[in-house]
């Protein structure tokens, strides 16, 4: 597979979170400031890429051969959940306000289901190990994106004047849905 094809449909075409709808708690929890975000996009990069290359070596060494699939999900959120712990320890020591500031959301990686959406992507596809790697570190990447992104719209939508009733989450939901849309128009180019 031409991994440059893998890239740019994982990061545009079928991005997790505006194409698949996966992961939109911290999606629309973590988008109110732009610092906040890029944290919480490089923890679930770092997140979905170890979690979809360990997941990997589990179903293929683990689950597979012993005819245990039917454990997949349970292993694999057992994946996920030490990997957070191992992100939220390493946070909490190396970048405290960034431990601080990401509060619940850096917990409720382990019950994203962006994450565990990319390990279970990665074994329908049937990728071999690079093709996870990179699909997972894409997905990843495309949901610092589209995090980033509506940060930055939110960040200067404070500074206009919005109806009340639209003040805060309805008008990130509004926001979120039109960056749908945009990216919708990548479908076209690959799948």
């Amino acid at each position: 597979m031409d991994y440059f094809v893998l890239v740019i449909a994982a990061i545009f075409v079928n991005n997790i979170v505006l194409a698949q709808y996966l992961g939109n708690c911290p999606f629309i929890g973590t988008s109110k400031s732009s610092g906040v975000a890029i944290g919480m996009g490089l923890a679930v990069v770092f997140v979905a890429t170890m979690a979809a290359a360990i997941t990997w070596c589990v179903q293929k060494f683990l689950l597979a051969p012993y005819d245990l699939a039917y454990l997949q999900t349970i292993a694999f959120i057992l994946v996920i959940a030490a990997l957070v712990q191992f992100v939220e320890m390493f946070l909490k020591k190396a970048v405290p306000p960034l431990y601080k500031s990401l509060g619940i959301f850096l917990p409720l990686i382990t019950t994203n289901c962006a994450v565990l959406g990319i390990a279970i992507i990665c074994q329908r596809k049937e990728y071999g190990l690079v093709e996870t790697v990179v699909f997972s570190l894409a997905s990843g990447a495309g949901f610092l994106l589209a995090l980033v992104v509506l940060a930055g719209i939110r960040e200067r939508l404070d500074l206009a004047r919005v109806p009340i009733s639209l003040k805060g989450t309805p008008l990130a939901l509004i926001m979120a849905g039109l960056m749908s849309l945009t990216f919708f128009a990548f479908k076209g180019m690959a799948s």
